[in-house]
């Protein structure tokens, strides 16, 4: 299973309505550390597809969204539960780092 992309600001706000749990992994395309991080959004997306949506979001598409959320530095990956943002987790980090934080929030 792969990520798929969010398109824009009104298919996010959707998703947050939509989707009790979701992971959004901010990427670019110029970005090496999120090339890093892209096979680990999909590993994501395989292991817990059942439960939780995995979703990539391109910044330089999407810079609204990236200022609403602070997001400064990338690869982040942002965890939102019952429409809120949970948690970020910002850098290229093995895993176990983003599939520790998903299951956080398994309920």
């Amino acid at each position: 299973m792969v990520a798929a992309y969010i398109q824009d600001e009104t298919e996010f706000d959707a998703l947050l309505t939509a989707e009790p749990l979701f992971v959004v992994d901010c990427t670019a395309t110029w970005c090496g550390p999120c090339k890093l991080v892209a096979p680990l959004m999909d590993q994501l997306a395989d292991e817990f597809g059942d439960r939780a949506k995995v979703f990539k979001l391109d910044l330089d598409a999407n810079k609204a969204l990236a200022k609403r959320f602070g997001i400064r530095s990338i690869p982040a990956v942002m965890f939102f539960k019952d429409g809120e943002l949970a948690e970020t987790v910002v850098g290229a980090k093995p895993y176990e780092a983003f599939s520790g934080a998903l299951v956080k929030y398994l309920t």
